[in-house]
């Protein structure tokens, strides 16, 4: 999936992986895509609740090893 931005935020714990998502989806256009990697079991749950809460779209999310990568579209 392309993405115009990628976070990673491996070996943070929360709520850091939400808080660098939020800095980069702030630079996004509406509709672009971020791409976010995460180690953080918890953030399966906290991310998707946020990008819920603000209005974003969860596309996709995988898990390749100990690694979470989400795919976020902006509201």
């Amino acid at each position: 999936m392309k993405a115009d931005l990628v976070v990673d935020a491996k070996g943070l714990a929360c709520p850091m992986p939400i808080v660098r998502t939020k800095k980069a989806m702030d630079t996004l256009q509406s509709g672009q895509v971020l791409e976010i990697h995460v180690t953080d079991k918890g953030a399966k749950n906290d991310l998707s609740a946020w990008a819920k809460s603000a209005g974003h779209e969860v596309i996709d999310m995988i898990e390749e090893g100990d690694v979470l990568k989400f795919w976020v579209r902006k509201a």
